[in-house]
């Protein structure tokens, strides 16, 4: 093993490591369970649109805790960890691009999150000085 896995399973292992790691993984229970909601509610149902739209907000961080959980697992060689965690992280992948036609908050945002980011980043106009 290198020393660079060494040490990032020598943190996973400890007690910062164990508690970030927990609290990770509670926040993928969370988003698959909002998702189950989702998936139980009458559609166009105000708690569907809640349901998605946190089920929207936590997928991407999940799928990241996941992969991390997931290399801290083949670090460690714990390979039927390695399944279930990546078993989970095709679940949540899967379920976030499935429905792309549900109705949440974020349905639409990105056109507008790019056109404030654009505005925000972008240089002050330059003003003509007068040539005389």
């Amino acid at each position: 093993m290198s020393a660079g896995m060494e040490s990032a399973a020598m943190f996973a292992g400890s007690l910062p490591g164990l508690i970030l790691m927990s609290l990770g993984q509670i926040m993928v229970v969370v988003c698959l369970c909002f998702d189950m909601v989702r998936a139980l509610s009458v559609p166009r149902s105000h708690r569907r649109y809640v349901a998605s739209t946190i089920f929207r907000t936590l997928a991407v961080p999940s799928v990241m805790v996941m992969g991390v959980s997931t290399l801290a697992e083949v670090v460690m060689s714990s390979w039927l960890n390695v399944v279930m965690s990546v078993a989970v992280l095709v679940v949540i992948i899967f379920r976030l691009h499935h429905d792309k036609d549900e109705d949440n908050w974020w349905k639409g945002k990105g056109k507008k999150l790019a056109r404030w980011a654009r505005k925000q980043f972008s240089l002050p106009p330059a003003t003509a000085t007068a040539m005389g």
